[in-house]
Order: structure tokens, then sequence, then C-alpha cells
């Protein structure tokens, strides 16, 4: 095939190429994407026939960033690219999110996207191309697919709306919003916010999808010119017509009826729902029922469906009696596991999250090594669901991208409330653990996770709270409903997640399963989504009005300090001899760091004891020693001319055996011992060397009635006035003593 490229031209000026024909020409479509230095290969390949009673779309979606893309090595013993870190497996989400409702309902065969970054840009996330190439490789093959779609990300930053930010421009935006759609249709929606109106929201998603028409088209010219317009011929599905029409004629009306009842609880419905298929199965025969079971399953399941859609739309009311935009049975409490920093229970209807929150040091900081994106992260949020929470034995195998894309979300909308670092000085862990579920777990563990964080004594800014929104809509008639079921999320056509204070959004994530979603609709969903956000918060502020005004007393204190970065090698020592016995000594942790010209100090101890200890051996060594001021000091090395005595953490001077006390020292040992705690004073500092020279002598009162002799003179070489040995002597003079020292409690010299 030969190399064709379409390029488009985005509203920055910058162009987009896309090309296929060069890379990858075994795969049934593959294409390169190309903006600025940044390069995507996308390919797809699916089977030509579908497993044996399958009738869902097995879709596979990966995306990877090569570390070569941006000429580094990968971190780890290994050195080499493994299993996708959190940020791959997201993007992989937003592309699997945009394609999967675009294949064809009765296609099952197995597909696979694999999209990698083979080109990066520092400063130019490839995120939103990833789409946008995964659609174009799936147009220049013959695989079905209702497209093209694309994504494009859209920041609001200092007043105006940015398409296509870079990653410094996304970090100062007060929204941004990955948004997929077709050329008729928004089809996903994923981003954060801080606390913007429902208004801005909606401004962004038509101004994105405006974009998007542009790739769309692009794509369609794309392949039209590689003549891919005509799709494999394919037949995944074995039908019976007449056993569907004999199913919906026996079960509709039953379904609809007992919908219809509003039976709160989950396993009564699904009971229910089931006692009637069986009614169904057992006017058959064993064989026939044994034969049919796959189609009478399918079936069963779209005539469900459709009675459950019918029976919402006609009868306003919902599958648990409640009206569209009432919210379920809600309680919360805090401080249930004694042990832990922060903890709560949410348990709305029969969805309910456990969550902790702890809080650690810099040292518990997650380090980020992606090839596009690395540095440090001071906020987890972790999210689990285990097979019980919905009554299923089900092994763990480690996390399921699922729980990523639930944490990921969560956490996002708990970041936007967070106080400074200065107010918060921890790393913070939020876990979720989902013990039951049915319907929207992913906004229990933001309204759970913003209890904990409360219960932990962290100042977050104001509360938040979350909800899901659904949506059904048949032949021009369609109902919005709050606080969805998994039932409702399974059959509807719509999942919208909008978290937020009572001042605006933090977060959200749409996912839609129709065509011809208006802007009309999601206005409403947005204005319903509201109302049901401060009914929770209601409920949130009634459990715990505001964060607790201390840390438990369990929770490490953490004291900051900043020091000229010349002394950052004085604190820590030789091979971090100083830092770790202060360490060891004061049952601390302490953590330097080196950024803005100075060094920053972190203490952490549950003990304030210890830190003011460590407090006070830190500022010891940063202390500049000055002329005529008194320090206690330890001596360290006794010689024969007097001693050495370290006045300060790292300082030494020379306490001269003169300096030692009024009375004449003739053995330095005879008057002090290495160990010793003495009290000096800093007399002098050589000009020269920087020296310095102590005195204990100058500290002690005078004896009464002596008199210092001046400085020996040396006599002549041949001079006969030497004077006489009981001269030189001075046996008058009264007996040396002993300096006095300090006491092991620090108390001063009498």
């Amino acid at each position: 095939m030969e190399v064709i490229k379409k390029v488009f031209t985005l509203e920055d000026g910058r162009n987009v190429e896309i090309e296929t024909g060069k890379l990858a020409k075994q795969a049934d479509g593959s294409v390169v994407v190309k903006m600025g230095n940044t390069m995507l290969l996308a390919t797809v390949c699916a089977k030509k026939e579908a497993g044996e009673n399958v009738d869902f779309m097995p879709l596979t979606v990966d995306y990877q960033e090569k570390y070569a893309s941006v000429g580094r090595f990968p971190g780890g013993f290994f050195k080499r690219e493994a299993r996708p870190s959190e940020y791959e497996i997201i993007i992989a989400r937003l592309v699997d999110r945009a394609l999967r409702p675009l294949f064809p309902e009765d296609f099952h065969a197995e597909v696979q996207v694999q999209i990698t970054l083979i080109s990066g840009d520092q400063n130019t996330p490839p995120d939103a191309l990833a789409a946008l190439a995964a659609s174009a490789a799936l147009a220049v093959s013959d695989i079905p697919f209702h497209g093209p779609v694309s994504e494009v990300r859209i920041s609001y930053i200092d007043g105006k709306f940015v398409l296509w930010p870079s990653i410094e421009e996304i970090e100062k935006a007060e929204l941004s919003l990955i948004v997929a759609a077709t050329e008729e249709n928004i089809m996903m929606v994923e981003g954060e916010m801080k606390e913007t109106s429902e208004e801005l929201m909606l401004e962004a998603l038509k101004i994105a999808h405006d974009a998007i028409k542009l790739h769309c088209r692009t794509i369609k010219e794309l392949e039209a010119a590689v003549n891919k317009t005509q799709k494999r011929v394919y037949c995944h599905e074995d039908n019976d017509l007449d056993l569907k029409g004999a199913i919906h004629k026996a079960t509709y009306q039953k379904c609809y009826d007992f919908a219809k009842q509003g039976i709160a609880c989950k396993t009564q419905r699904s009971e229910g729902f089931n006692a009637i298929k069986q009614e169904f199965i057992d006017t058959l025969t064993p064989e026939e029922a044994k034969e049919k079971a796959f189609l009478i399953n399918r079936y069963y399941h779209d005539i469900e469906k459709e009675a459950m859609r019918d029976m919402v739309l006609a009868e306003r009311t919902r599958l648990d009696g409640r009206k569209l935009d009432e919210i379920r049975p809600i309680w919360a409490e805090v401080d249930y596991l004694p042990t832990t920093h922060g903890s709560a229970i949410f348990t709305r209807g029969e969805t309910q999250s456990l969550t902790t929150c702890t809080l650690g040091t810099k040292l518990d900081e997650q380090i980020i090594d992606g090839a596009i994106i690395d540095g440090k992260n001071n906020f987890l949020l972790h999210y689990n669901f285990p097979g019980f929470a919905t009554g299923e034995v089900k092994g763990n195998r480690g996390v399921s991208r699922r729980e990523i894309g639930h944490g990921n979300l969560a956490m996002r909308a708990l970041k936007q409330i967070f106080p400074s670092k200065e107010e918060c000085p921890y790393t913070i862990r939020i876990v979720s653990d989902i013990l039951e579920s049915n319907g929207s777990s992913s906004m229990a563990t933001v309204c759970a996770g913003c209890l904990a964080l409360m219960d932990a004594g962290v100042k977050i800014t104001k509360p938040v709270s979350g909800i899901a929104m659904g949506l059904i809509a048949k032949d021009g008639k369609w109902a919005v409903l709050s606080d969805i079921l998994g039932d409702e999320d399974h059959l509807g056509d719509m999942d919208f997640k909008v978290t937020g204070t009572r001042d605006g959004i933090t977060a959200c994530q749409m996912d839609i399963k129709c065509d011809g979603l208006s802007y009309e609709i999601l206005a409403e969903a947005l204005a319903q989504a509201n109302k049901g956000r401060m009914h929770i918060l209601d409920i949130i502020e009634q459990t715990m009005p505001a964060p607790r005004e201390d840390y438990k007393s369990f929770v490490p204190r953490v004291v900051k300090l900043t020091i000229p970065k010349e002394f950052i090698g004085a604190i820590i020592g030789p091979g971090g001899k100083i830092i770790q016995e202060m360490q060891k000594e004061t049952k601390t942790i302490i953590v330097i760091e080196e950024r803005d010209e100075m060094g920053h100090i972190d203490i952490v101890s549950v003990n304030k004891e210890g830190i003011e200890a460590a407090l006070a051996k830190i500022k010891a060594i940063i202390t500049i020693p000055e002329v005529g001021e008194e320090y206690e000091g330890i001596v360290r090395n006794i010689q024969a001319f007097g001693a050495f005595v370290e006045f300060l953490p790292g300082k030494d001077g020379l306490l001269h055996v003169s300096e030692i006390s009024w009375e004449r020292v003739n053995n330095v040992e005879d008057a002090l011992k290495s160990g010793d705690k003495i009290r000096v004073k800093l007399i002098e500092v050589d000009k020269k060397t920087g020296k310095y020279k102590l005195s204990h002598k100058a500290l002690l009162p005078k004896p009464e009635g002596f008199v210092e002799r001046p400085p020996r003179q040396m006599p002549e070489r041949n001079g006969s006035d030497r004077g006489s040995s009981s001269d030189r002597n001075n046996s008058d003079r009264p007996r040396p003593q002993k300096p006095q020292r300090l006491s092991d409690d620090n108390s001063s010299v009498e």
C-alpha cells in the first residue's frame, strides 16, 4: 500500500499529520499521528470470527510510552518497559470508553488496539492524541466501526479556553477536560476543575466538540483515500426469531409490571426477574431449554432492558420505587477504626465504602517515573473492589483497570480542596475499600474520603460530595436519573459522575451509550446533579461539620525549618553520620531537600520532646559562633597544651591549658577527661585560619588576692640572671583545682 498522509491545522496554527502505509503494514490497520515532535503509532487487529456463545464486545486497548521516545532509560532493575503505569492505564481507558459504544452491537470478534508513543515532547501531552490515532487506525482497516471519533483536551486558563494546552498550562488551569466525540455526538468526558460552574463546563464541551468535528472529517478523508469505506462482512450471531417473539410475548409485560413494583433490594429484584425467565423456560422441554439456553438468556436480557426502560419513561418512577431525582437513604460515621489516622464509613442505599486516611512524611511520597511525566506525588488514593461487595466468588488477582480508573476519579475530586503544603506538610494516602456495591461506588469513595480527611485533622477548604447521574432516552422521550443503581447504569444510556463543593464542580466523568445527547439534556443532568450534591453535602456536614482541631495523638507531627543551603552538609555529616545519630538520639525522622537555593527540613515524630531536641541540635549546627558568647561543650580530645572542645555540633575550639583555670594546670588530664561536659566562652576567632579559641577560666570568679603572673620571659642564651629553683617553682602558689564540670542534667556551673 502506498503511503498516504492527511493534515489538518489546529486552532493555534500547529499541524497534525495522520500517515498510513509506512509502518506496521501487516496489522488490519495502522497509522502514525504526529503533532510537532510527538508521534504515536496506533495499530488495530481483529479476529475474523467470534468465539462460541460470545454476546459482548471483546475489545482490548493498550497504551504504552516508550522511554526511548524522549531519550531516557526506564527505571528499575531490568531497565526495560514492563507493566503499564497507572497513567498509561488511564489513557487506555479513555480510548476504550470512546471507541467501545461505536462498534456494531452484533460484532463480537476480539479486537485489540495498541497505541505506542514513539517520539515525545516533554511539554506536549500525548494523551488527547491517542483516541484520534486509534480511530484513524480503525478507519484504514476493514473492521466494522461506526466512527470516526476523536478526543481533544480543553482547559480554562486566565479567563479563556485553550485547546491542546501544554503540560505547564494544564498545571495552572481552572478547568481541564478530555472530551471524546463523533462529528454528531459527545461520547465521553473526563476531567477536573477548581470549583467551576455548570455553565462553564457546558461551554467547554461545546468548544471541544466543534474542534473534534475537524478531526473526524479528516479521518473520513483518509478512509476514502485508502478505499476502506466498505468493511468486512461478518455473522457473529445465530438467531431464532420465533423464539425471540415467544419470549417477548410471554415475559415483556411481566417484566414491566415487576419493575413497577419498586423493590429496593437488589437481590430480591434479581430473583424476581430470574423467576420470570424461569417461568418461560419451564414451558419448554428439557432438551429445548438446554439447546436454546444461550439464546434465551440473550433475548430475555434485551426484553428485561426494554421493559425497565419503558416503565421509567411511562411511569416516571424507578426500579427501587424512587422518584427520578430522589437520592437513596444515606448514613455515615467517622472515627470508626481506633488506630487509623482517620476513618469513615459512607453508605448510600446498597453501596458502602470503608475509607481510611494515613498521614506520612516526604519519604512516603510516590516517585513517578514516566516517559513524559515524572516527579513526586504526595497524595495517593487507592480504590479496592473485592468480589464479596457484589456477593461474587472472585479471586484477588491484583488491581484491575476499573479500580485504577475509579480511584483516579476520586483523587481528582478531592485534591482540589487540599490545604497548602505549609498548612498540611504530609504525604496523604486514602484507601477506599468497597464493602457493598449497587451503583456509584466511586462517588461513595469521594464522600467517605472527604470525611476520613476531616477525621484525620486535615484542614480541607470545604467538603466535597459526588453523585452519579443516569439517562434513559427513547423515541424523543427522556428521563434523567439521580444516584443511579447498578441496573440503571447497565441498562441506561448514560453514566455521568459529578463531584463538587457548594461552590462548584471539582471533577467529572461521563460515558454516553446512545446517539443524539443534546445540550439540553446535559444541562438538566448537571442541574439535577447539583441538587443531589447539595443534599449529600448536608449529610456529610451533619456527620462532621469541620475537620478536627488537631491531629490524633498518634499522628506524627511535622515541624518545618528553612536553612541556608551551605549548612546542609554540616547537618548530614560525612556519610550521613551526624543526621543518623541525631535521628537515633531524638527518635525522629529528618528529611532535607534543597530547592529555591535553600535547605528545607522536615522534622517528624509522634513525640513532641523528640522534635524539640532535634530542632535544638539543628539550630546549634547552623548557629554562627560569636565572640563573647557562652556555650555548653563536650571535651573531644586531650593534648599536652590543652583540650579540643566541641562547643557547637561540628564545631571544635581549643581550650588552651592556660584558659582552663585561674590556677596553673601542669597536666591537662588532671583537670579534664574526654567526654566531660564543660561550659566555655568563645574569646577569639583567628582571622587567618578561622580557628576558635575558648576559655573556661573567663567564666570562673577570680580567686581573692590572686595576682596573675605576667607571661614568662625566655632567658638570654648566655645570661646569668636566671633566678633560683625556688623562684621558678613558686612554691607558695596554691595548687590548681579541676574546672567545674557540667552535670549530666545540663545544670549550669555554680
